[in-house]
């Protein structure tokens, strides 16, 4: 039978319980255990999929299509867990499931509430990951407790160990010690009225985990459980980091977190497998050299909106023994002061994916920039195409080529709809969404990243390059690296004669970890540092170069 973790936060939110869950994950599958996380978010949403990024921050996309939120990237760097559709929940598609219910008369007539049937629902989302094959399942419950949209998650979890038995479950609350400078204190009793909340709920948590700015003395752990009733050794200090989230596994092992789980649970206790974590912290903490990267977007003032590409970045650097730095360029401010005040200097340009027009000419003059210096440069979905229209009106010479995403009449639509997205009205759930296989052409920068003939990749967009153009931009020096199986669609598009400048349709950055780099981030960091190697000169791309593909 599976045991069930559930991490609630208290507070206030933004505390890190998805770095903490899938740190917890880490260490449990080390002990040998069979992991599955989920998240329950608990706004109306169905997804996230359409939610603003200022708001919600980054849409990670799982291998089955499902847009969920961005702590289920930290659940996959972290673990081998399987993420899917069925690791995220949010109260609109709870609600849905049991108004779809009703509607089909499953409920027989019944008055339909809360209570049995909300929480009913959730607890059946609970189980959905609880398969044969899992021994933990980890629950995060998005928000904070006092939180009115959380109730239903917190009685269903409270029914939920009232059920299964409470050696089958266990409540761990990650909860905030504020430090006040003024009095050089430590105050606890913001724990307290949120484990008082959790307790007048019916939960009462069997671990605390504090998030602090200074240690956590032994007389502060003794107070903390008195008043919160939780056993001195489970009140866990979580401080923060230093230099990396990576470090929070190796923080919770030195608290003994796995162990007094295990011991909860009954499971025999052998020490935890963190060698290879160990060996990438190391690398992480001592590279042999550096370089940066500049990252041309559109909500780059937000660093939860492009989540998963800093981290794929990073892990990149890693595998180059190398320390990665971000140069944030805001894309309209290159449109509005011009290319050289914000790109000058830099040694690899990075144009992420994104939606809309704005910023569009300031993504695009950063490719031209790029291209023309020889700059290590990587296009990801809307960066990708945004590289097409780039070679179409500089190098093919079609003037005013564009996508018709942003411009419907262009007579050059280099980038248009697809042929399976003409007829969709709907804007949740309806793109290109999850894995598809992608063919890599042989002798290619995408070969000779991938060595492999047939990859899978993340995608999610509703436009793609226009095949009537394919011709036009081969003869150009234009290399198609990365088709779909029966070759209808371009998945990789790169330039022949450059140092480094490639373009993918899909998100490379979902599937990149710590210890896993994405190869086409970790070849993009190598020619960063290779550019960087050669004095970063204006030359790197020789003239002969530049001239044949003005031809």
């Amino acid at each position: 039978m599976p045991k069930y973790i559930f991490v609630t936060g208290g507070v206030v939110s933004s505390l890190g319980k998805g770095l903490t869950s899938g740190a917890i994950g880490l260490l449990l599958e080390r002990h040998g255990l069979r992991v599955r996380l989920q998240k329950f978010d608990p706004y109306i949403n169905l997804d996230p999929g359409t939610m603003n990024p200022y708001q919600h921050g980054e849409v990670y996309v799982t291998e089955d299509g499902a847009e969920t939120d961005l702590d289920l990237g930290h659940y996959e760097r972290f673990t081998n867990a399987r993420i899917n559709r069925d690791s995220n929940y949010t109260t609109g598609k709870i609600y849905n499931s049991v108004i779809t219910k009703e509607r089909e008369g499953v409920y027989l007539g019944s008055t339909v509430q809360v209570v049995p049937h909300i929480t009913d629902e959730i607890k059946s989302s609970i189980e959905r990951v609880a398969s044969d094959d899992v021994d933990v399942v980890i629950s995060e419950i998005g928000g904070t407790v006092g939180d009115i949209e959380s109730l239903p998650f917190l009685e269903a979890i409270r029914q939920f160990g009232l059920e299964k038995g409470r050696d089958k479950v266990m409540y761990i609350h990650l909860t905030l010690l504020p430090y006040l400078t003024a009095s050089g204190e430590v105050k606890t009793k913001p724990t307290q009225h949120s484990v008082g909340r959790l307790r007048e709920i019916g939960i009462l948590p069997d671990m605390l985990i504090c998030r602090t700015e200074m240690p956590i003395t032994q007389e502060l752990r003794r107070k903390i459980g008195l008043f919160c009733n939780v056993a001195v050794s489970s009140v866990i200090e979580e401080k923060n980091v230093d230099f990396s989230i990576y470090e929070v596994p190796v923080m919770l092992k030195r608290e003994r977190v796995d162990e007094l789980i295990l011991k909860h649970f009954g499971i025999p206790y052998s020490e935890a497998d963190l060698s290879e974590w160990q060996v990438m912290l190391e690398a992480l903490r001592a590279p042999t050299c550096e370089t940066e990267v500049t990252i041309v977007g559109k909500y780059i003032e937000l660093t939860d909106a492009y989540k998963s590409i800093y981290e794929a970045l990073t892990h990149a650097g890693i595998a180059n023994q190398a320390r990665v730095r971000f140069r944030r360029v805001q894309a309209q401010d290159v449109e509005r002061d011009g290319v050289d005040r914000h790109l000058a200097g830099a040694k690899a340009i990075l144009v992420p994916g994104g939606f809309g027009d704005r910023g569009i000419e300031g993504k695009i003059e950063a490719i031209r920039f790029a291209r023309e210096h020889g700059i290590p440069y990587f296009g990801i979905c809307l960066g990708m195409q945004c590289m097409c229209i780039e070679l179409a009106r500089n190098v093919l010479g079609l003037e005013g080529a564009h996508s018709t995403e942003f411009n419907p009449a262009t007579r050059h639509p280099v980038i248009s709809l697809l042929e399976e997205q003409q007829k969709v009205v709907r804007k949740g759930g309806t793109m290109r969404l999850g894995a598809y296989p992608c063919r890599i052409l042989q002798g290619s920068r995408a070969a000779e990243a991938y060595a492999r003939e047939v990859i899978h990749e993340r995608h999610r967009h509703r436009y793609e390059f226009n095949n009537a153009f394919r011709d036009d931009f081969a003869a150009a020096g234009v290399r198609f690296s990365g088709v779909s199986p029966d070759g209808s669609l371009v998945e990789i598009v790169e330039l022949a004669d450059h140092p480094w400048f490639l373009g993918c349709q899909f998100h490379p950055e979902f599937k990149s970890k710590p210890v896993q780099p994405h190869p086409l981030f970790r070849e993009f960091v190598r020619a960063s540092l290779e550019y960087a190697a050669k004095g970063g000169r204006k030359d790197a791309m020789s003239e002969e170069a530049v001239l044949n593909l003005r031809k």
